[in-house]
C-alpha cells in the first residue's frame, strides 16, 4: 500500500468526522477555539502538535503531483506553518482566531470543505475511485 493511500485512510475518516461535528455543534467549536486562544500553555501544546503533524507529513509525503496525492502534501505543509507561527508568533494567532471564531460564515465555509476533502480523501484511500 503507497504512502498516499495509507495517510488517505486516516486523515479522511478524522477530517469527515470532524467537520460534521463542527458543523453541528457550532457554538461548540466556538468555545472551543476561545479556550484555546485564552490559554498560552494550550496554545503552545496545539502549536507543538500541529508542528510534528506537519513534519510527519512533510518528511513521508512530499509528493508535488497534479493527482489527489497533493490534496496531503498540501494539509502537510499547512500543518507544519501552523504549528511554526502558534509557537513562534502566538499573539498574531489569538489575534486572528479570534477574529476567525467571530465569523460563523468562515466557519461553516470550512466546515464545509473539510467534510469535502475528508469524503474524497476516504474515496481515494478506500478504493472507491472509479
Amino acid at each position: 500500500m503507497s504512502n498516499s493511500i495509507f495517510i488517505a485512510k486516516l486523515m479522511g475518516p478524522i477530517m469527515l468526522v470532524a467537520g460534521f461535528a463542527y458543523l453541528l455543534n457550532i457554538d461548540r467549536l466556538k468555545a472551543m477555539g476561545r479556550e484555546i486562544m485564552e490559554s498560552p500553555a494550550l496554545l503552545l501544546v496545539v502549536g507543538f502538535m500541529t508542528l510534528l503533524l506537519g513534519l510527519v507529513l512533510v518528511n513521508t509525503h512530499n509528493i508535488w503531483v497534479a493527482d489527489w496525492p497533493v490534496i496531503i502534501t498540501v494539509f502537510g505543509w499547512l500543518s507544519l506553518i501552523s504549528g511554526i507561527m502558534r509557537t513562534t508568533f502566538p499573539a498574531q494567532v489569538v489575534s486572528i482566531g479570534n477574529t476567525m471564531i467571530n465569523n460563523n460564515l468562515l466557519l461553516r465555509s470550512v466546515s464545509v470543505i473539510q467534510i469535502a476533502l475528508g469524503a474524497y480523501l476516504c474515496w481515494e484511500g478506500y478504493g472507491l475511485s472509479i
